[in-house]
C-alpha cells in the first residue's frame, strides 16, 4: 500500500481539494506582481500580464517540487508562491535606469544558477541569519511596503481624488470584512480572510462605477505565457548581488518549512531530501525569471491547510498546480484581478503588510533582546540603514550607480548591515528558523503565536 504522501485521491475528491489549495495561496500570490507594476506604473495590460505569469510560474514551480525530476523536488504536498522577501529589491532594480524589468529577471536566472550549488552549504547560513537577523529584515519589509499600502488606500499615488473619502470608505471596508471573517469564520474561510475582504471590496467598487473593465474586456480569451515577455533578460552584477542575497535566506526559509511538512506527513526530511526541495527553489527563480516573474518559496498557509484537511497526498498539489497552469491562460481573469481599485487593495494591503511587520516584531521578541545589549546593537543599527531610502531618496545620490540596487532597497540595506553586525559583534544563536513569520506574509490570519520556525 502506498505512503499517504504518494496515494492519488478519486478525481473528484483531488479537483474540490487542489481548488481550496489555489484559493488559500491566491491573495499572496497576486499581490507581488500588483505591488510591482504599481511601483513601476505598468500599463493595465503589462500589469493583467504580470498576473498571468506569476500564475503560470507558480504552476510550474509546484510541479517541479512535488513531482520531483532527477534530484530536483522534495516530493511532498507544497505550493510554492512567490516571495515577498524579493519585492523592495526588484522595484529597486527595476527602477533604475537601462535595467528595468529584464534586469530583475535577469538577476533572478543569474542568482538560481549561481546558488544551486550552494544549497549542501546552507546549512551553515543559519548561524549567520539568526532570529534577531531574519526579524529585523522582516520589520523592514513590513515597513518598507507599508507605505506603498498607505497611497493604495488613498486612491493611488498620482491620483486627482487622492484621499477622496470614497477612497478611505473602500479600504476601510475592505479592512472591517477582513476582521469579521478572521473573527466570525473557522478553518478555511478564516484562511482565506484577506481573499474574501478584497472580494467584498471589488464588489462594492463596481456596484459604485469605479472599477474599469475595458483592459478585460480587450484582452484576448486565451494567451500563452511566453519566455522573455518584457524583453531580454539584462545581467547587472550589483542586481544579480542583491538577488543572491535574497534567494540565501529563501533558501533558510525553506528549510524550515519543508522540515516540518516532512514531520506533518510522517516522510522525514532527509538531507538529501532537503537538498533536493532547495534546489526546485534555485530553479525556481531561473523559471521566474525566464516567464517573466520572481523568486519562489513554500507557502505556509497551505502547509496548515494540509494541517488542517489531513490530506496528505502531494497530488493534490500537482492538480493545484495544473489548476494555475490553465487559469494562466485566460487574460480576461487576469486583467479583472488587475483591475481591482488600488483603495480596495490598499486595504488588504494595510492588513497583510502590517502582518509582515509584526512577524518581524514577534521574532524580535523571541531572539530576547532584553538580554543583550549586543542583539539590540545589530536591530537598531540594521532598521536605522534599512529606513535610509524610505525618507530620504537623496542620502546616496552621490554613490556609485551601479550600487543603486542596494542603495535604494531598505530592506536589502538593513539584511546586509545586520548579517555584518552579527558577524561582527558574535550576536545571537544558530536555530532552525529562517525568517520567522514570514508564514503570516502570505497566511491570511492574523500572526499566530511564535512557533519557533519560520516559513514562506
Amino acid at each position: 500500500m502506498p505512503h499517504p504522501v504518494d496515494h492519488v485521491p478519486p478525481a473528484g475528491a483531488l479537483g474540490a481539494l487542489a481548488f481550496q489549495h489555489v484559493l488559500t495561496m491566491y491573495a499572496g500570490a497576486i499581490t507581488v506582481p500588483l505591488l510591482v507594476a504599481s511601483a513601476l506604473h505598468l500599463s493595465a495590460q503589462d500589469t493583467a500580464y504580470l498576473v498571468s505569469a506569476d500564475l503560470f510560474a507558480c504552476g510550474l514551480v509546484t510541479l517541479l517540487q512535488c513531482l520531483g525530476l532527477g534530484g530536483v523536488g522534495i516530493r511532498l504536498p507544497i505550493i510554492m508562491g512567490v516571495t515577498f522577501v524579493g519585492v523592495m529589491p526588484a522595484i529597486a532594480i527595476a527602477s533604475q535606469p537601462g535595467l528595468g524589468l529584464p534586469g530583475v529577471y535577469g538577476a533572478a536566472i543569474a542568482a538560481g544558477l549561481i546558488v544551486l550549488p550552494l544549497v549542501p552549504l546552507v546549512g551553515r547560513l543559519r548561524r549567520v541569519l539568526t532570529p534577531t537577523v531574519t526579524g529585523t529584515a522582516m520589520l523592514l519589509i513590513g515597513l518598507s511596503l507599508m507605505g506603498v499600502a498607505v497611497d493604495w488606500a488613498a486612491g493611488g499615488q498620482g491620483a486627482a481624488d487622492y484621499g477622496a473619502p470614497v477612497h478611505l470608505l473602500l479600504s476601510g471596508g475592505t479592512i472591517a470584512v477582513i476582521l469579521l471573517v478572521t473573527r466570525l469564520g473557522t478553518g478555511f474561510l478564516a484562511n482565506c480572510a484577506i481573499l474574501i475582504g478584497m472580494a467584498a471590496g471589488y464588489a462594492v467598487a463596481a456596484a459604485m462605477g469605479l472599477v474599469d473593465f475595458s483592459s478585460a474586456v480587450a484582452a484576448p480569451a486565451l494567451q500563452l505565457v511566453t519566455p522573455f515577455h518584457f524583453g531580454l533578460p539584462l545581467f547587472d552584477p550589483a542586481a544579480i548581488a542583491s538577488m543572491v542575497v535574497v534567494l540565501l535566506i529563501t533558501l533558510v526559509e525553506s528549510s524550515g518549512m519543508l522540515t516540518m511538512m516532512g514531520d506533518m506527513v510522517d516522510r522525514p526530511v532527509t538531507t538529501r531530501d532537503l537538498s533536493r526541495g532547495l534546489r526546485a527553489d534555485c530553479l525556481g527563480a531561473v523559471i521566474g525569471g525566464v516567464f517573466n516573474s520572481f523568486p519562489y518559496t513554500s507557502y505556509a498557509q497551505n502547509i496548515a491547510l494540509v494541517n488542517m484537511t489531513g490530506v496528505r497526498s502531494r497530488f493534490v498539489c500537482v492538480g493545484a498546480g495544473a489548476m494555475m497552469l490553465v487559469l494562466a491562460l485566460f487574460p480576461r481573469l487576469s486583467a479583472l484581478v488587475a483591475a481591482v481599485p488600488p483603495s480596495v487593495l490598499g486595504g488588504a494591503a494595510l492588513v497583510l503588510f502590517g502582518m509582515v511587520a509584526a512577524s518581524g516584531i514577534r521574532s524580535l521578541a523571541a531572539a530576547g533582546l532584553d538580554r543583550s545589549r549586543e542583539d539590540l546593537l545589530v536591530v537598531a543599527i540594521s532598521l536605522g540603514m534599512g529606513l535610509i531610502p524610505t525618507f530620504s531618496d537623496r542620502f546616496f545620490a552621490a554613490a556609485p550607480a551601479a550600487l543603486a540596487p542596494f542603495t535604494h532597497s531598505g530592506v536589502l540595506l538593513g539584511i546586509v548591515t545586520a548579517i555584518l553586525l552579527n558577524i561582527f559583534l558574535g550576536t545571537g544563536r544558530a536555530t532552525n528558523s529562517a525568517i520567522a513569520g514570514e508564514s503570516d506574509i502570505h497566511n491570511n490570519r492574523m500572526p499566530a503565536p511564535h512557533a519557533g520556525h519560520a516559513g514562506g
